[in-house]
């Protein structure tokens, strides 16, 4: 299965929470995004085969922002991607940099949860960055 096809365009739902900061690089709105404390804790986009501080995503991006722009991103709550999704499925950081299926996860990624589709649109977003990889 290949990573979700989320539109520039995402739903926050009534109970998400929210983080927010500047972009490190440019981030497009449903990407998932870690906060790069080397770099002054500059937002970015999360990657599951890069280290274990760059899997550790804080949440998805519910704006595009260019390096140097503010961006918020949901830490939790109810998310609409505008993608298709299987209902209690987990979803997690692909190694593309984009949100797949758990049985996406390949050796050597490291496992970061996202969520789990609550609706066949909706996603409970409650990130876990286990920084475990898979063997």
């Amino acid at each position: 299965m290949a990573d979700l096809s989320v539109p520039a365009t995402v739903a926050p739902q009534s109970n998400a929470t929210f983080s927010f900061g500047t972009a490190g690089e440019a981030i497009t709105a449903g990407q998932p995004v870690y906060v790069d404390s080397t770099d002054s804790n500059k937002i970015k986009r999360a990657d599951a085969d890069g280290t274990s501080a760059t899997a550790a995503a804080k949440g998805i991006a519910v704006n595009s922002a260019a390096t140097g722009q503010p961006v918020d991103y949901q830490t939790g709550g109810d998310i609409n991607l505008g993608a298709t999704l299987v209902r209690g499925q987990v979803y997690i950081l692909s190694p593309d940099k984009g949100i797949s299926a758990a049985a996406d996860l390949a050796n050597p990624d490291y496992t970061t949860i996202l969520g789990v589709a609550k609706t066949y649109q909706l996603l409970t977003v409650k990130p876990f960055a286990s920084g475990a990889i898979r063997a």
